[in-house]
């Protein structure tokens, strides 16, 4: 299986660690400290005296703010001279000019100097009870060998390489190592097929090397991942070396290009390398890593984040969004190859020192308390989910939840889209026992971490079901009308857009810097556009409407497909709303419905029923023209539903559906066509 780390080199790395932290710590002067209480990192800000008053300065004086949480929360070799230069018209963006750093000792150097034993990783494999832990100081010999290992084979600084793993310690390695020697590293999902992965590896011009295992494994089955590797590398010829690692222990096909990691019949590959690495010196600005959009429509966009500013952000926002506290274990579902695994399953906890999960399997295998049992034996405080998990699971009812201890659970979010109130409520009821705030986030891949989230706040103001709520510090949103004007009022909706930068932001399309201004800061200049819709309320809480490519508008009326998807009915375990032509009305209004498990009801007359609910709390122009009743939705393996797909389908342009190998199951897709056929017949 993965690498074994052995007692002798663990003290190694350990010394050297403490050897590579003394050269990157950088001390500032004291001053005087008046939020430390809540935000160690804000010590010294004049005149701040809580929560309020530091998230205001973090807006109107945000050079200050970022400067004092920069230069207490990151370890630096060379000190940065500029907190930021940046000029949204032109999609500039530039932190801490000056600085120098390396992530990986930041993630693991740094804490394995003060902790060696403490456990970074809790890998939650697909065979349930199997879990395994790393310490940081096995992490850190972990890094250090493959670190060495890559530059062996000729990856140098301001090389990219290509990691398509399941989600397991190695990749996390993988990455770890990337930042180690000063190479950028793109992960791109291990469900995406090898059209998907060709394209990204040809893009991202990531002419070396990948990092891959023999086969992954996921809710019991298993995936080709090295087959899909060698029919992707047939239109990648200047791809020149594959690593291969065994998550099974069925052997592969190997080319004279592969090589593996982990030999069997012989010397391991990795334990050849020396188990010190010698850190590169980073500037600020360096890329760290790309990161490709799903590609649901068009080209996919190759986005870049850099070191130091990424760093700050993810980590930050994992321990003030989360209450994140040392000695917590942080859960966080998501897989790597997503920006949320990035950020809150590798980049921030690591930073943090925290205990991370990595969750290899699926909500439902071998059954649907997985993710409770999961809670239990691994005594998870943080909880970080999908809505859609959460739908899912509450179709198969309480008894799932409540079978488990979740007394260690302090912490619960949402994360990917809009959680609708009902599963809200049942998240917030049973699985947190009415007593664990739910924490619904608002990002991006584009932002980096969290933008809006109900938490950091004084621990009793409210948090009201389905809203993501309050801007992070240094978080300025703003709600545009169509002619590009800022709205000022509450209780409206607009266009959500961003006033100012910040730290963890991307900084450019990959290859294409054009396309990035043109993006997000052409629609409305001077502003960060995120391409979602927001409702901002009386109170000046913020709740996300949907993409505005999910607004349908019907006979002039914009709706948000997640307005009608979150009224709630008693009998619907999850819903899709999409548009679709109207003759009439311009667009209609199309719903797919999931019942819950169990629900013996006439569609007909839950059809009138659901009607009645939309037109009740929504409008009479929001009714479905058409609800059709559907065993699942087609989802990816992240859990986000293709609304994209469902579209197509709607309108009969079968022929577009593109490539549907990245879902879960292109199984679901067949079965919605043929219930539509039938219904037109």
């Amino acid at each position: 299986m993965w690498l074994p780390c052995g007692c002798t080199s663990k003290y190694v790395a350990s010394s050297f660690a403490r050897r590579t932290l003394a050269s990157y710590l950088h001390v500032s002067g004291r001053s005087r400290c008046n939020v430390a209480a809540f935000m160690p990192e804000a010590a010294g800000l004049e005149g701040v005296s809580g929560r309020a008053a530091l998230r205001e300065l973090s807006v109107s004086n945000s050079e200050s703010f970022w400067a004092a949480v920069a230069r207490h929360r990151l370890c630096w070799s060379t000190p940065f001279h500029t907190v930021q230069d940046c000029d949204l018209s032109r999609g500039k963006i530039k932190w801490f000019e000056g600085g120098k750093l390396n992530v990986s000792v930041n993630c693991l150097d740094r804490h394995v100097h003060t902790c060696p034993e403490r456990v970074a990783l809790i890998w939650e494999r697909d065979e349930r009870g199997s879990e395994m832990k790393y310490t940081y100081g096995e992490l850190l010999e972990m890094t250090c060998r493959l670190g060495n290992l890559l530059r062996r084979h000729g990856v140098k600084r301001g090389d990219c390489v290509t990691i398509y793993m399941p989600t397991c310690p190695l990749a996390v390695a993988s990455m770890l190592a990337c930042a180690r020697i000063g190479a950028a590293h793109n992960v791109v999902f291990a469900g995406f097929s090898a059209d998907a992965l060709a394209e990204r590896i040809r893009d991202g011009e990531m002419l070396l090397l990948i990092i891959t295992v023999n086969q992954g494994v996921r809710g019991g089955k298993v995936t080709e991942l090295k087959k899909t590797v060698d029919t992707a590398m047939q239109s990648c010829p200047t791809v020149k070396q594959v690593f291969v690692a065994m998550r099974t222990d069925n052997p592969v096909t190997m080319t004279a290009r592969d090589i593996a990691m982990e030999e069997v019949r012989e010397q391991k590959e990795m334990l050849k390398e020396d188990v010190v690495c010698e850190p590169a010196v980073m500037n600020s600005e360096d890329v760290l890593f790309l990161l490709y959009t799903s590609g649901s429509t068009g080209k996919p966009k190759g986005l870049v984040h850099t070191q130091a500013g990424y760093l700050l952000y993810a980590a930050l926002t994992h321990r003030y969004v989360f209450s994140y506290h040392d000695g917590d274990v942080f859960g966080c579902v998501a897989d790597i190859g997503w920006i949320t695994g990035h950020s809150y399953v590798v980049y921030g906890p690591l930073a943090n020192g925290a205990t991370t999960v990595l969750f290899e399997s699926t909500p439902i295998y071998p059954d649907p308390g997985r993710y409770w049992d999961m809670v239990e034996r691994l005594k998870i405080n943080q909880f970080y989910g999908a809505p859609t998990a959460i739908r899912l699971l509450l179709k198969y009812g309480d008894q799932w939840v409540n079978k488990y201890d979740r007394s260690t659970l302090k912490t619960l979010g949402s994360v990917g889209e809009p959680i609708n109130t009902e599963a809200w409520e049942w998240y917030h009821r049973v699985v947190g026992d009415g007593r664990c705030p739910v924490v619904d986030t608002w990002w991006q891949t584009e932002t980096g971490g969290i933008c809006i989230a109900p938490r950091p706040s004084d621990p009793d103001a409210e948090i009201v079901p389905g809203m993501a709520m309050r801007p992070f510090f240094g978080i300025n949103p703003v709600l545009m009308d169509t002619e590009g004007e800022v709205l000022t009022s509450n209780n409206t909706s607009g266009a959500l857009c961003m006033a100012q930068p910040w730290p963890g932001m991307a900084r450019t399309i990959h290859n294409n810097h054009q396309r990035f201004i043109d993006t997000y800061f052409q629609p409305y200049p001077g502003y960060f556009f995120t391409g979602d819709g927001a409702y901002r309320s009386e109170e000046g809480y913020y709740q996300i409407t949907g993409r505005l490519d999910d607004v349908i508008n019907v006979s002039g009326h914009r709706i948000g497909t997640a307005e009608i998807e979150d009224v709630v009915c008693p009998a619907v375990a999850e819903s899709a709303v999409v548009g679709y032509t109207h003759s009439i009305k311009g667009q209609g209004v199309y719903a797919f419905v999931v019942l819950k498990k169990g629900i013996d009801v006439q569609e007909a007359d839950l059809s009138r029923q659901l009607n009645g609910m939309v037109s009740e709390k929504i409008a009479k122009y929001a009714s479905p023209d058409f609800i059709q009743f559907a065993k699942r939705l087609p989802k990816t393996r992240s859990g986000k539903i293709m609304r994209r797909v469902l579209r197509k389908v709607v309108e009969s342009d079968l022929e577009g559906l593109g490539d549907l190998s990245t879902l879960d199951d292109p199984a679901a897709v067949q079965e919605i066509i043929q219930a539509i056929t039938c219904r037109k017949k």
